[in-house]
């Protein structure tokens, strides 16, 4: 058939369309060879048809063809997926992708073997968020050149909603506060600190509100203004306040008796955004560690 505008988009919901079968024998028939975009074998049930090109569908009528067996879990947890983007959870002890060490245990590494499943070759990812090494919680991903460059688009804008939580060193007198100062990286260490003056480097503003408070140690809300590398870790460590479990930055301070965690108590709580495809408002909350209860 020849699709018109009505029918243009995914190519599962038009084959389902024409053979009458429901979406999961649609992945059937798609698995086995049984469709064709424009004379090309089509691969996946996420592939998209523009109006005016050829959908062809051969099949056998008293076939089941049944779909491929269900992917293995994958060792991350998945907010949202569909064609553009995969919002997932960051396990704090991995990297968000390589660095120049040539990394292979990433969260890149582990979001292409995901959706590997089933092709020959590794899709490519947009990552267009980082989390450092440490830090867990809420994610996004393009899934697509589009997606990736839109959603760029809207984090180099500061658009994203962003929150995270923190457990930081010491006692915070002020309920709430904020942080505007600029941002540089210091040539031999590579380490991200406070400008001397401002005008020099990023501008960086973080925005805090004290939830709770125990023994050496105060639990915030973290709100960021803007999105610079190491941002909040710079922002605590330079009021002497620093995240528990940071010594790059934080140095001895960090330390605290009762945090006692291989990992940053930094977790990224909430992230929404614009689907940058549909236009639709999406957010996501991933749950605080338990280990940050049991401190504070």
């Amino acid at each position: 058939m020849v699709v018109d505008a009505t029918l243009a988009g995914r190519v599962d919901r038009i084959v389902a369309a024409v053979t009458g079968r429901s979406r999961a024998l649609v992945r059937g028939l798609i698995r086995h060879g049984c469709v064709q975009i424009n004379r090309l074998p089509c691969r996946s049930d996420f592939d998209r048809v523009a109006a005016g090109d050829v959908v062809t569908v051969t099949y056998d009528e008293g076939r089941k063809y049944r779909e491929a067996p269900s992917q293995a879990k994958p060792p991350f947890r998945i907010f949202f997926e569909d064609e553009h983007l995969l919002v997932v959870e960051k396990p704090a002890a991995w990297l968000t992708v390589p660095t120049p060490k040539g990394e292979t245990d990433t969260l890149m590494h582990h979001v292409q073997a995901y959706l590997k499943q089933g092709r020959k070759r590794a899709p490519r990812i947009e990552m267009v968020q980082r989390l450092d090494r440490g830090v867990s919680g809420v994610l996004v991903c393009g899934k697509t050149p589009a997606a990736g460059k839109a959603l760029s688009g809207q984090f180099a804008a500061n658009k994203p909603d962003r929150e995270y939580v923190a457990l930081v060193a010491g006692r915070l007198e002020a309920a709430q506060g904020r942080f505007d100062q600029w941002l540089i990286t210091d040539k031999t260490t590579l380490q991200r600190l406070v400008a001397p003056r401002p005008g020099v480097g990023e501008p960086a503003v973080t925005h805090y509100k004290v939830v709770a408070r125990g023994p050496g140690v105060s639990r915030v809300l973290v709100k960021l203004e803007t999105g610079r590398r190491n941002q909040i870790r710079v922002h605590f460590a330079h009021a002497g306040h620093p995240v528990l479990g940071d010594p790059r930055y934080g140095g001895e301070l960090s330390f605290h008796p009762r945090w006692r965690h291989r990992r940053m108590a930094l977790h990224a709580a909430v992230l929404g955004f614009i689907h940058p495809m549909t236009g639709q408002p999406l957010r996501f909350t991933s749950p605080v560690p338990s280990e940050f209860n049991r401190v504070c």
